[in-house]
């Protein structure tokens, strides 16, 4: 069997060593002079080897002690450094936190709340999953992330839900369209005009095709596409016009595209915050979460047509 030594027993002999005395490394532990000596011995026991020798004045470390110390302090320090880390991850301080979003609200949503978290965390290590509604909700049920955050109409129930944020539908349009001199648009305004569409992965696709059904708006011809840069150009280049959520208006304005609010009815989404109730979360995820559940408190900056709940 191996030399079996613990923590307390490389604190003693290195304590002894830094004061240079059984004596004085026993008063800064706060124990008797003679239960320090014993814990030494002890040590030495266990290594078949003395570590100190002792002179007229001091207690000074042997060839063999000097390289038992070298180990002893590496160990201590190591160990120390992974219990502060550990102490610095219950209290929230430390570790990592993973989460999952919908691109437009990685990209928009998510930054201020990050940036705000970062602040009071800096050690904490964050990783944003973004993808389509269907993915966001794979990591969750998967464990891969810690949370998520996407449009309420797609949470199973077997997840937890919480809204946090609500964005206003609006219609997007190619810089020039008749469509700017409006202040307002309302959805029947839509009739028979060439559209930009999400494809059917979309969540956003959901939303619109919903509202287009219930009140009988028939399109002309739709050009379809995933990206939310690619529906910005192509509505910018003058092939329609698009309806988009107002968390996706800042991933449009590059391509130089107008958009106005859209009426009769005004349509909304819930932004939700999901976790998994089976999978406990750590402090540091725990701590986000409380950030997104209280960012309105926060007056956290949100995009137009966006507001915290």
């Amino acid at each position: 069997m191996g030399i079996n030594l613990e923590m307390r027993h490389l604190r003693a002999t290195v304590a002894v060593a830094d004061a240079g005395s059984y004596t004085a490394a026993a008063r800064e532990f706060h124990v008797a002079q003679s239960s320090m000596s014993r814990t030494v011995l002890e040590v030495e026991q266990r290594l078949g080897v003395p570590l100190f020798e002792r002179t007229t004045r001091r207690v000074r470390p042997t060839a063999d002690g000097e390289q038992f110390l070298t180990i002893a302090r590496r160990l201590l320090t190591d160990f120390d450094a992974a219990l502060s880390h550990f102490e610095g991850y219950l209290a929230g301080a430390r570790g990592a936190v993973s989460i999952a979003a919908l691109p437009s609200l990685a990209a928009t949503l998510l930054p201020p709340v990050l940036s705000a978290f970062r602040g009071a965390r800096p050690e904490v290590t964050v990783s944003v999953r973004d993808g389509l509604s269907r993915e966001v909700l794979d990591h969750v049920t998967e464990g891969t992330v810690d949370m998520a955050v996407t449009v309420a109409a797609t949470v199973p129930s077997t997840l937890h839900a919480r809204h946090v944020a609500v964005d206003r539908f609006v219609c997007v349009f190619p810089p020039g369209h008749r469509f700017g001199a409006r202040q307002n648009l309302k959805w029947t305004d839509l009739t028979g005009k060439p559209f930009v569409a999400f494809d059917r992965t979309s969540s956003i696709r959901t939303y619109v095709d919903r509202t287009l059904t219930e009140h009988g708006i028939e399109l002309g011809p739709v050009t379809e596409a995933r990206n939310i840069g690619a529906v910005a150009g192509l509505t910018a280049a003058g092939l329609g016009v698009s309806v988009v959520p107002g968390l996706v208006l800042p991933m449009m304005r590059f391509a130089g595209v107008e958009d106005r609010p859209l009426t009769e009815p005004v349509v909304e989404r819930d932004i939700c915050l999901i976790h998994d109730p089976g999978r406990p979360l750590s402090r540091t995820a725990l701590a986000l979460m409380e950030l997104l559940v209280d960012a309105r408190s926060q007056n956290l900056r949100l995009p137009e047509e966006v507001r915290w709940v």
